[in-house]
């Protein structure tokens, strides 16, 4: 039943009754709105921001920031907060409850008046919860993971694996969730109501989204080349007769004997690196060559893939993952399938799952288990805070949490099986043991070896066609994801500028995006998307998300967050997540950070070995992103007023108020 505000919910300016009726040790009534007792958290008022509703507004509402409604007011002001004759009214809407709401006067009254529209919303639970997963569960899951685990230590990895899962990348994945949830914003303007001083690492995400984009849509070019190149009778990669041929070419596959030498090429590796990346025409990174407009073709339809899939918003976005979420869970079934009835696959299966428990005395494996969990939740890109900044308020987030990560984690062990059926079928072929066959990490593992395998069996061409349909999959919501982490970030920080003009800003993001391509696209172009793997992702993300937690449990506060949930759940998390965010999962992300940067990757592909330069510049990459934040803690402490400690002490307290609803009225919450 709809319930009437009382006469201090609406009283007028001129009223005589008391503006704020507090209870000690409880909350306020403030000017019609419920507020935390200030006792529990810093908060800056201005009382002559503040707008006042008068009496004749109960019937109607306007949208507040985080997507609910509240009743509009009108004050006479001016754009400094000052009383004048113009009155500043905030847009009106219906809605079934009658509550009211404040508003800012001036060009802070601007910015927030942009945020009484409507927040869009997921149109089904289901929808979010195919985006997360689709995001999670990339390319990653299914070469990184199955290598790392057979590299260090088989079944035993699963031991560090499982431990850095429950207290590092779970509680981190539960965290941003329940932070975008909560405050309703985008990477950006969510720190307004966090931390201000922080929010450089808004402007550092939504850098190092752009990195990704910049290589890892590349990636899904080449598959959509391999995936175009498998409509034919006979894959182009099982024979040595083609035009990219070598004499060094050997198909060991073929019925006749045949020798394997030390110089021996399959022509699976040829028409890899010969005839899709054509790497034998550039020298390296100081001489990339042309560009291939093969691929340039495969990158530029994708990217209108992606444009059109997310240039509406998660209304759209959310129904193209019922295909790309899914579609590669029905593919891994079907393959899982195929490669276990493969003759040797026992053998591949053998050495993914055999343990070597003396590996587990070795740091580089907690390294390895702990990097790999964090990449694959991918907690740290903005994705979760966008995602999750559209769900309703009291959607149980920690539920989604635990569900989406599981999902993850099992998807990346099966992968291994569907992997490692293949390889011990290919070991059993070529008379050779599993560790020969499993020579290729990366990409290599795929384009390679695992199409090798597939051009080799019967009905090949089908397995090839939705092997390489699945890749494309995999990795589209997982860029819808990315770019929509930058999109919510910059949508929700200028929605003066962009609100009404989404569809443009993503026509533009997504032409920068396909512009800071190119140098992929080049002969030399896999060397680019190696070095950009390594660093421009790695140590960034890390760092950012290590001064996420710190920012959120010692600044923000531990039981502010933690009341920020029950308010949405109506239970507060335990000590065990308590913690795991103080504590547990900063030490996690300084331990990898640490072990990252003391040991920097020696990096080759292929025959080319990157010179010393290269990893001068892989640093610069990875900087170039961090240093965001302490470039916007100077220009904050710069801006603020006061002296050195009145500046630190506004720049580290919430700015915003975060409105939730509260039964029938508002609670504005800081």
């Amino acid at each position: 039943m709809e319930k009437k505000a009382t006469s201090n919910e609406t009283a007028p300016l001129t009223s005589k009754k008391d503006v704020s009726d507090c209870n000690e040790g409880g909350d306020c009534k403030e000017n019609g709105l419920l507020v935390r007792n200030p006792k529990t958290a810093l908060r800056l008022v201005e009382d002559g921001n503040k707008v006042h509703p008068s009496q004749g507004d109960k019937g109607e509402a306007a949208q507040i920031s985080n997507g609910y409604s509240g009743v509009p007011s009108s004050v006479p002001c001016n754009g400094m907060g000052e009383v004048e004759d113009a009155q500043c009214t905030a847009p009106a809407a219906t809605t079934t409850t009658t509550t009211t709401t404040s508003t800012t006067c001036g060009a802070e009254g601007q910015q927030q008046l942009m945020e009484l529209e409507d927040r869009e919303t997921w149109s089904k639970k289901i929808d979010f919860l195919l985006s997360v997963i689709g995001y999670a569960v990339d390319l990653g899951n299914v070469w990184r993971f199955p290598y790392i685990c057979y590299q260090n230590g088989g079944g035993a990895f699963l031991i560090p694996y499982t431990i850095m899962a429950i207290f590092g990348g779970i509680p981190l994945f539960y965290m941003e969730l329940a932070l975008g949830q909560y405050h309703r914003n985008g990477c950006i303007s969510i720190w307004r109501k966090i931390c201000p001083i922080f929010k450089g690492i808004g402007f550092a995400i939504c850098v190092i989204d752009l990195y990704v984009a910049s290589y890892y849509n590349t990636i899904m070019a080449w598959a959509f080349y391999y995936l175009v190149s498998s409509f034919t009778s006979e894959l182009p990669w099982t024979k040595c007769t083609n035009a990219w041929n070598t004499g060094n070419c050997t198909n060991y596959f073929s019925k006749d004997n045949v020798s394997w030498s030390q110089h021996s090429i399959s022509p699976a590796e040829e028409f890899y690196t010969r005839q899709v990346l054509q790497v034998h025409r550039s020298n390296g990174l100081d001489d990339l060559g042309g560009i291939s407009w093969q691929l340039t073709l495969c990158l530029l339809l994708i990217f209108t893939i992606v444009y059109f899939s997310i240039w509406k918003g998660v209304k759209t976005s959310g129904k193209v993952v019922w295909v790309t979420a899914t579609f590669p869970y029905i593919i891994l079934f079907i393959l899982l399938v195929r490669g276990a009835t493969l003759p040797g696959a026992w053998r591949g299966v053998l050495y993914y799952l055999k343990p070597d428990w003396q590996k587990l005395l070795a740091t580089e494996v907690w390294v390895d288990a702990a990097a790999q969990i964090f990449f694959s939740l991918g907690p740290g890109f903005g994705v979760l805070l966008a995602y999750a900044s559209y769900n309703k308020f009291h959607n149980n987030c920690y539920q989604d949490a635990l569900v989406t990560s599981t999902v993850n984690c099992v998807t990346s062990f099966v992968s291994g099986f569907v992997i490692f059926t293949v390889l011990g079928y290919m070991a059993e072929m070529r008379n050779e043991d599993v560790s020969e066959v499993a020579k290729d990490t990366g990409p290599s593992l795929l384009f390679i070896t695992y199409a090798e395998a597939i051009a080799n069996m019967p009905a090949s061409t089908f397995f090839a066609i939705i092997f390489f349909l699945m890749l494309l999959t995999l990795g589209l919501d997982s860029t819808f994801a990315g770019l929509e982490g930058v999109i919510t970030g910059v949508l929700d920080e200028f929605p003066h500028v962009w609100s009404k003009r989404r569809e443009l800003f993503v026509l533009g993001l997504t032409i920068v995006c396909f512009l800071g391509s190119l140098a992929t696209l080049t002969f030399g172009g896999a060397y680019v998307v190696k070095l950009f793997e390594e660093y421009a992702t790695g140590p960034a993300v890390l760092t950012v998300v290590f001064l996420e937690a710190i920012a959120v449990a010692w600044f923000y506060g531990i039981t502010q967050f933690c009341n920020d949930v029950k308010e949405m759940l109506g239970f507060t998390p335990g000590w065990y997540w308590r913690v795991c965010w103080v504590a547990i999962s900063p030490i996690f992300l300084l331990f990898v950070t640490c072990s990252f940067l003391s040991n920097p990757p020696e990096l080759r592909l292929f025959d080319y070995n990157y010179p010393y330069w290269t990893t001068v510049v892989g640093y610069c990459i990875g900087t170039s992103s961090v240093i965001c934040i302490p470039i916007y803690m100077v220009y904050r402490l710069i801006i603020t007023p006061g002296t050195l400690k009145e500046r630190i002490l506004k720049s580290i307290t919430p700015e915003t108020a975060t409105e939730i609803p509260f039964g029938d009225i508002r609670m504005n919450a800081v």
